[in-house]
């Protein structure tokens, strides 16, 4: 079996609003965990309480993004500002 090798470089990461991205979607996940609360009967009742636990898990892990992104913004901004210095 060979080894695949690319055949050209790859592409330089898209930067763009990450912050406000990673901040709307954990919103949105928790906005999706309160939404699906009131029904929690009856996703329990039809073997689908995990979509509730899931949302919830979702909002828990982008709370972590939102605090991983903020201090990578932080970071890249203090290294172009010693650089520019």
């Amino acid at each position: 079996m060979t080894k695949w090798t690319p055949t050209h470089e790859a592409p330089e990461p898209l930067e763009g609003p990450v912050v406000a991205t990673i901040t709307g979607g954990t919103i949105l996940w928790f906005v999706l965990f309160l939404a699906q609360l009131p029904f929690y009967g009856w996703f329990e009742d039809h073997g689908h309480a995990w979509w509730v636990w899931t949302c919830l898990a979702g909002g828990g892990l982008g709370l972590i993004g939102v605090w991983y992104v903020r201090r990578r913004d932080a970071a890249i901004r203090r290294h172009t500002a010693s650089n520019h210095s």
